[in-house]
This record gives C-alpha cells, structure tokens and sequence, in this order.
C-alpha cells in the first residue's frame, strides 16, 4: 500500500499561499449558505475547528486548510487507465473485422455495427443511475464495478466462439457496456480528487488517454490476430479465441489490481477546491438539485451538445472506417486498422499536447474552440483525399484528423469542471458522455446509411455539417472559471457562510501547500 508522506515539508515544494477571504455569494444552490444581514460581510471557515470558534463567539484566529499530494495518485491514475484501454479495445474489435465477423457469424454489416453501438445505447439509460452511485457511493465501488462488468463480458465471449452464437457475443458485448457506464464518467472524478491544481488537466487527459490507447490498439491488434480466412472457418474461431481469451486474462487481472490500488480519496485533499468541497456535510448534498442546476447553467448546456457533436462523430468514424477504407481500397483490412491507429495514437498526442497548454495556461474556451475548427477543417481534408486512390495520403490525414478530434475529449471534461463547479465532476462528465453516446447513435446510423447507398463522401460531409454546428455553439459559451478562481483565492462561491448572528469579523484563510513525498 502506497501512504502519503511525514509530516516533514520538501524543500522547494511547500508555501503559504494567502487566499482571499470568502464571500458570502450565492452561486447554484449545491453549497447553500446563509446571506449576511445588514449588509455586512462574514467570512467562511476553512476547517470545522474554525467553524467552531465562530459560532462561539471567540475571538479572531487564523485558520488553515492543508492540502498534499498522495503518492497513490498516481498508481490509481495507472490502474484506471489500463482497464479502461481494455473496455475501450472491447469496443472497437468488432467493428475493425465487420467484414470477418459478419462473414463468421452470417450476420449482416448492420448487426455488426450494432456490436459498437450497443455501447451507446447502454449508457443513455443507465448514466444517471451511474453517476448517482458514484455521488452516493463514492468512486472506489463505482471503479470496482467497471471493471468487474468489464472482465465478465470478455469471459462471457468466449463462450460465443461458433457461428451460431451471435446473440451470445452481443449479450457479453452488451455487458461490456455497461462496465462503460462506470468507466468514462471518471477522469475528471479520479482527476480532481486525486491531482492537484497544475496537474489536474494533464491528469484528465492521461486517463482519457487510456481509453483512447485501447481504441488504437483495438484498431491494430484484431485485424493481426484474426486474418480474413473465410474458406477455413474452425482456423478463423481459433484465431478469434486467443483474442477474446487475452482480453478476458488480463481484464481480470486488472480487476484484482484495481481492489488493490483504489480508495474513496487521498488523507489530505490535494488542492484548496477540494479542500473547500470538503468542509460541506455529505447530508447536505442532494443529487436532484445537481442536476437541476446543471441544466440551468446555459454554459454547460452548450458545452454539452457541442461535446455531443465533437465525440459522437468519432464514434460513427471509428464506427465505419473499416467500411470506409475497404470500400476505396479493397482488401485492405489490415491497413485500414492501421489507419484506425494512426488517427488515435496522433489523438493521444493531441489529448497530452492539450491537457499541457491547460495546466499552463488555463484558456479553456479559446483552446476548445481552436481545436474544433481544426478538427472541422481536418474532416474536411480527410473527406475529399479519401478516394485519391493513395493509402499514405489517408494515414497522414487521418492522422491530423485524430490529433484534433480525439485531442478534444479531455478539453471538454476539464471545461466541464471548471464552468460547473462545485457539481460533481462525475455528473457533468456523465452528461457529457451521454449527449455523446446520443449523437454517436444517431450519426452513425445516418452516416452508415449514406455511406451504404451513396458513398463515404456522402457520410462524411453529413458530419461536417454538424461539427460546423458545433463551432457556432462552442462559440457562444460564457467561460466562468469557478475552479480556478477558487484554487487562485478568488472566492466567490457561498461555500459555507458564517451565521448571522455571528460577531465574529471576516477572517484571513490562509492555504498551506505541501507535497506528500
């Protein structure tokens, strides 16, 4: 077991940042005060000691909030982003082989994609009972839950190893997705509550960057597994076994590790935000009202359909680009998951690139809007290049096309945060995931038709259409750093007001920094 640090400060690591004092503003309604009378300003206690002395009556002192970083952070950070790589490949290795899968099991390419699909259906439903346990129960249970859910369904497909059993292979698939629901939902959470303040959005980015891996290696390793041997179906189950086997093995091995590395939250929280969170009593959180007033913040509601845009068109490209690739380039299967690797794996670069430039320079909406006109005008280049009849012109613009596309998906978790707090990270992130899983349905529904009946080109300018929706929107978002400002002492939220009847003059808080080593 990893365990913080003495009490012993680093050199070079540790400092008395003062913090401004707290004001008495309302903000959403998740941390309720009380408004001061007489217009005269209280100050909010740091710590429940504080909270003490003011209520009775004692004279002024100053109080502290001590924040460190765990070394488990980043153990927790690793294990996390490992078995969601493994739910991620799930996802995807159907979808890389629709020519071989369907070929296997007699089905038709529709049922097929319904095999990649069925992760999007599964979370709309189930994504507010998620994030309400998450909330209620904390992140140790909902992380076990996913990855427990995650190695039952790959063990669960390996029984569906004949091509007779096709619902088989979509029951455990669909179990898969469901351990999706407890997955994607956490990076901000784990990043939040583990990281801190110049960290926390390379954190994100690093377990988005986990599902983003498995997704690359989805795209590479199947279609080198399992070749196309349609005259040989008993070599072609075969192949498949040792791929559904693996990945049963080593999720459940995660599944073990993440028993082992995962607690509801470090000994000290890891920056002055969560500190604040702290301070509140649990019984005082209500899940309703979080909710309620996610949707009335205009920000977010933007925030969420131009991220319902962005990420469901990854999904119904990564979705069809097997189709895509083999339509122009027939027989091309294998470079077609190379194809897959490359958009995900210049993605993954952008995600670290783009959780970098936050940490350093905290402009939220001018990065995220940057980042979707470029992935709007890389669509564009990798929609008009794809028939040229060259593979190297697609490997390289797909690639540009994933830096910025996939770049994206930790930038609007982090925006998220920051315009919304103090919400829970889980629910915002939850919502975000399911506006994404929404449009991902319907796009690649849309786009699997018009690919079928007229062409990629046809499928792809559909979703240029809407990414060029999505700019506008992402455009008219109102940047409201509520998580920065607190972390920078600039304390506007009603975090927990003093009472009125309090004699007490508003107390200087003081933030004391240390790193756990």
């Amino acid at each position: 077991m990893v365990e913080d640090g003495g009490e012993e400060e680093a050199e070079g690591e540790s400092g008395e940042v003062p913090a401004a004092p707290l004001q008495q503003q309302r903000c959403n309604g998740f941390l309720p005060g009380k408004e001061a009378a007489g217009g005269g300003q209280r100050a909010a206690p740091a710590a429940p000691e504080a909270e003490e002395m003011l209520a009775a009556g004692g004279e002024r002192r100053e109080a502290r909030l001590e924040t460190r970083l765990s070394r488990r952070r980043l153990a927790v950070l690793a294990v996390f982003s490992c078995y969601s790589l493994v739910n991620a490949f799930q996802w995807i290795q159907y979808s890389i082989l629709s020519n071989v899968f369907a070929g296997f099991y007699g089905v038709s390419f529709t049922q097929i994609d319904w095999l990649s699909m069925v992760y999007m259906v599964a979370y709309v439903p189930l994504i507010l009972p998620a994030t309400w346990l998450l909330d209620a129960r904390g992140l140790r249970l909902t992380a076990l839950l996913g990855a427990g859910l995650n190695a039952l369904g790959a063990w669960l497909k390996c029984g569906s190893l004949a091509p007779q059993r096709y619902p088989l292979t979509l029951a455990a698939q669909a179990v898969c997705a469901v351990a999706q629901v407890f997955i994607l939902g956490l990076p901000s959470r784990i990043a939040s509550v583990w990281f801190g303040p110049t960290e926390v959005s390379t954190a994100c980015a690093v377990a988005v960057l986990g599902n983003q891996l498995g997704t690359a290696i989805g795209f590479l390793l199947p279609p080198v597994l399992v070749p196309n041997t349609p005259n040989d179906i008993d070599l072609m189950a075969h192949n498949i076994s040792i791929m559904f086997y693996g990945t049963a093995i080593v999720s459940t091995l995660l599944f073990f590790l993440a028993g082992v590395v995962f607690e509801e939250k470090p000994k000290y929280p890891p920056s002055h935000s969560q500190a604040v969170l702290q301070t509140k009593p649990p019984e005082d959180y209500s899940y309703k009202q979080s909710i309620i007033n996610l949707f009335r913040n205009i920000p977010f509601i933007l925030l969420l359909i131009s991220y319902g845009i962005m990420t469901g068109a990854f999904y119904s490209v990564s979705t069809l680009l097997n189709q895509m690739i083999v339509t122009h380039y027939e027989g091309e299967e294998v470079n077609a998951g190379r194809i897959g690797l490359t958009l995900v794996v210049a993605g993954m670069v952008g995600s670290i690139i783009c959780g970098l430039w936050l940490d350093y320079t905290k402009t939220y909406k001018q990065t995220t809007l940057i980042v979707y006109i470029l992935s709007f005008i890389g669509l564009l280049v990798f929609t008009f290049t794809l028939d040229l009849g060259y593979l190297i012109v697609v490997f390289v613009t797909g690639g540009v096309l994933g830096f910025f596309m996939t770049g994206y998906l930790p930038l609007g978790f982090e925006f998220a945060v920051e315009i919304t707090y103090p919400e829970s990270e889980g629910t915002s992130s939850g919502l975000l995931n399911a506006s994404a899983q929404i449009f991902g349905i319907i796009f690649t529904l849309v786009q699997g038709k018009l690919t079928t009946d007229y062409s990629p080109r046809a499928g792809n300018i559909f979703l240029c259409a809407w990414i060029f929706v999505g700019i506008i929107l992402t455009a008219l978002i109102k940047s409201d750093l509520r998580r920065h400002n607190v972390n920078s002492g600039i304390m506007n939220l009603d975090v927990k007001a003093v009472p009125v009847d309090s004699p007490v003059e508003p107390e200087s808080t003081t933030l004391k920094i240390q790193s756990a080593l």
